[in-house]
C-alpha cells in the first residue's frame, strides 16, 4: 500500500555553463533544433558616408554691406582648415564674426582720428590759438591741389586730423600766400599781360 505525501517535488539545481557543461546528447539534440531552423537575416548594411570635411579652398561670400579683407580672410582660411569646417560651417562663422570685425575696426579707428585731432590742436607749430587761422591756411592749399578722390580718402581714412597731413598743407598753404605776393613790385594790369602775350613788334 502507497501512502499519499503532500511533499512537493524537488527544484532542479541552478546551473550555468560553467559549473554544469552540457553532455555530448545535449550538444547533439541542440545541433540537430539549430539544424532545423533558418538562420536569421542579417541587417541591410548602409553604405558609409564620405566623411564632412574642409574643401581644397574655401570660396567665402562677403555678408551684405561689408568688405572682406584678402589678409584675413587668408587667415580665417587657414584656421577653419585646421579645424577641418567644411565650407557651410566656415561661412556661417564668417557670417556671424565679420560685422564685429566691421565694428570693432570702425572703433579703432574713430578712436585713433580723435588722438590725431586732439594732438593737431596741441602742436607747437600750427595749433593753439592760431589753430583756426592755419586750417584756413591748410584748406587753401588742398582747394588748390587736391583731387576729389584725395579728399574723400583723408576723410575715409581720418587722415585729414593726422598732424604730419595738416603740416604739410599749413605750409603749403603758406608757400601759396608768400608767393602770391611779390614786394616792391606791382603786378600788371589786365592791359600790360594782354599786350606782353600778343606783342608783334619786330626787335631791332
Amino acid at each position: 500500500m502507497t501512502v499519499a505525501t503532500n511533499e512537493a517535488p524537488a527544484a532542479p539545481e541552478p546551473s550555468t555553463l560553467l559549473t554544469d557543461p552540457p553532455t555530448a546528447e545535449g550538444q547533439a539534440a541542440a545541433g540537430q533544433g539549430e539544424q532545423g531552423a533558418e538562420p536569421a537575416a542579417k541587417p541591410e548594411e548602409k553604405p558609409a558616408e564620405a566623411p564632412e570635411g574642409a574643401p581644397e579652398a574655401y570660396e567665402f561670400t562677403p555678408p551684405e554691406g561689408h568688405v572682406l579683407d584678402d589678409g584675413v580672410i587668408g587667415k580665417f582660411s587657414e584656421v577653419a582648415k585646421e579645424l577641418n569646417l567644411p565650407q557651410d560651417k566656415a561661412q556661417k562663422v564668417l557670417d556671424v564674426m565679420a560685422p564685429a570685425i566691421a565694428e570693432r575696426q570702425a572703433a579703432a579707428l574713430q578712436s585713433m582720428t580723435q588722438e590725431w585731432a586732439e594732438s593737431a590742436r596741441a602742436d607747437k607749430e600750427f595749433g593753439g590759438e592760431k589753430l583756426d587761422e592755419n586750417l584756413a591756411i591748410a584748406k587753401t592749399a588742398l582747394d588748390k591741389f587736391a583731387t576729389p578722390e584725395f579728399t574723400k580718402l583723408l576723410n575715409d581714412t581720418g587722415l585729414g586730423n593726422h598732424p604730419e597731413v595738416l603740416r604739410v598743407f599749413v605750409r603749403a598753404g603758406k608757400a601759396i600766400s608768400q608767393d602770391s605776393v611779390i614786394p616792391g613790385k606791382q603786378a600788371p594790369s589786365p592791359a600790360d599781360r594782354l599786350s606782353a602775350l600778343y606783342d608783334n613788334t619786330p626787335k631791332s
